[in-house]
Parts: C-alpha cells; structure tokens; sequence
C-alpha cells in the first residue's frame, strides 16, 4: 500500500486524530525505532531534536528556515531514518543495544507542514533525542516484549 494511502487509512478524520491511533500524542516517549516504522509505513516525516530550545520553542519551519541551507548531519535536527542508518553503519552493534536498552524519544509536535514538493501538505513528527547524560547505560535492560 502506498504511504499515503496508508496514512489515509488511519483511523480518524483528523491529524491528530490519526496520530492518537498510532499512539502518537505530546510529552509521550516513543522507542526509536516505532518512530521509525511509523516515517517509513506512513509517510510522516519524523524530525528528531538535539537542543531542548530549539525543539521546544520554534516550528519546523523555523527550524528548517535557519538550518536548512548546511547539510543535514550538521544541523541540530536530523531525519529518523538517517540518525539510524548513520548510527548503523558507524556501529554496527547499534541494531542490538536498541534491543537492549530502547532509545526513548519524546514526542515535541505533531501535525501537518506545508513544505513537501509541490506545495502538499505531509504529516510530521518533531521529537526531543535524551541527553547523553541521562543514558544509563550501566542500568539493567528493561524487559522488552516482542
């Protein structure tokens, strides 16, 4: 099924709607990985956040307006889907220590931006990555189901 169509397909005649049936609402932590599988199954654009500020205090068009001309691995955001390929191929037991200890996103925005191609709206998603400092990396994995 085509992404938008999928998207369609959700449950709810809103946005919002159609993120709350992907559990998929503010303050909320996601693993990193479900964000994942939601950007590449739906089409959403999910924008993962470096500094708390920027994150919390301007739009994504504001953020792309004043980050968009470097190149993405340079700006204080970065798409899903390249933070994992990057961090992937940089460390290739990544994929594994996800397992273990789940990457917890918090959910900063949801909502629809006018700046796909052609002037169509998409569905995004802005997110907040944990600081280093709060990774505990000595901690016992949690128990993860599935």
């Amino acid at each position: 099924m085509e992404k938008r169509a999928a998207w369609s397909a959700l449950p709810g005649s809103t946005t919002a709607e159609k993120f709350l049936s992907l559990g998929i609402e503010r303050r909320r932590m996601m693993d990193i990985r479900m964000l994942d599988d939601v950007a590449r199954s739906y089409g959403v654009v999910v924008w993962l956040f470096f500094e708390e500020e920027l994150a919390r205090e301007k739009s994504l068009e504001e953020a792309h307006k004043e980050f968009g001309a470097l190149p993405e691995y340079e700006r204080p955001f970065i798409s899903v889907g390249n933070f994992l390929k990057f961090t992937k191929e940089n460390d290739p037991s990544f994929e594994q220590t996800l397992k273990e200890f789940p990457l917890m996103v918090e959910i900063v925005n949801a909502g629809e931006t006018s700046s796909a191609p052609g002037g169509k709206t998409m569905p995004y998603v802005t997110g907040l990555m944990p600081f280093l400092d709060e990774l505990d990396v000595d901690a016992e994995p949690p128990h993860v189901i599935g």
